[in-house]
C-alpha cells in the first residue's frame, strides 16, 4: 500500500483481532479503503478490500506487526463498521460476538466520535447491540446522538421482514430479528 501512495486500514473482522476478539479469525484479511478494488491472493491469505464512504473520518491506530506497522481501525471504528457490513463480518450474530468481547473496551465519547463518520442507521444498530450485549455502559453518550440525529425508525436487520417487529424507543429500531452472539 506505501509502494502504491494508498490510503487504507485494516478493518472489520481483521481489525477485531487487533482489539482482542480472537477467536472470529476471518477467512480472508480485510482492508477498508476509498475505493473498491478486487481481491488479492498472496500465499495462503487472502485480502479483501471494502470501500468506505467518508474514509478520512474514520479513526485508526497503528499496530506493530512483523513486517512494520498498520493502520487499523480504532475498536470503536470497528464496532461501526461492523455493524455496517455486518455480511461482510458474518451476519448479525456474528458481529453481536465481537461486540461481546470488544464492548467493554469502548471510550464512550470516541464512539460517538467514530459514529459521526457513518450513517446514523449504523450508530442505531450498534447501540441497541451493543446493550444487548450487556456493554451498554459504552452506548451511554451514542445513545444520546441517536435520540439526536435519528429521526425515523429503521430495521435491525436491513431487508428482514419487520412487520410485527418490537420497537426499541431508546434506539428507534424495528427489532426484526433474534440475536445470539457467537462465541
Amino acid at each position: 500500500m506505501e509502494y502504491r501512495n494508498l490510503r487504507y486500514y485494516v478493518g472489520l473482522l481483521s481489525a477485531a483481532q487487533y482489539h482482542g476478539a480472537a477467536h472470529h479469525r476471518p477467512q480472508e484479511f480485510q482492508v477498508v479503503m476509498e475505493r473498491n478494488r478486487p481481491p488479492i491472493v498472496c500465499g495462503a491469505v487472502k485480502v479483501a478490500f471494502v470501500a468506505r464512504r467518508n474514509f478520512a473520518a474514520v479513526p485508526v491506530e497503528r499496530f506493530n506487526n512483523p513486517r512494520g506497522t498498520v493502520a487499523v481501525s480504532t475498536v470503536e471504528a470497528t464496532a461501526v463498521d461492523l455493524v455496517g457490513y455486518m455480511q461482510r463480518a458474518g451476519g448479525l450474530d456474528r458481529v453481536a460476538g465481537v461486540l461481546s468481547e470488544t464492548g467493554e473496551d469502548m471510550d464512550p465519547e470516541c464512539l460517538v466520535e467514530a459514529a459521526k463518520s457513518a450513517s446514523v442507521l449504523w450508530a442505531q444498530r450498534l447501540g441497541y447491540l451493543l446493550e444487548h450485549v450487556g456493554a451498554g455502559a459504552s452506548a451511554v453518550l451514542l445513545k444520546r446522538h441517536v435520540q439526536q440525529c435519528a429521526h425515523n425508525y429503521t430495521q435491525l436487520l436491513p431487508g428482514a421482514d419487520a412487520a410485527g417487529a418490537p420497537r426499541s424507543k431508546d434506539w428507534r429500531l424495528l427489532v426484526n430479528a433474534s440475536v445470539e452472539a457467537d462465541a
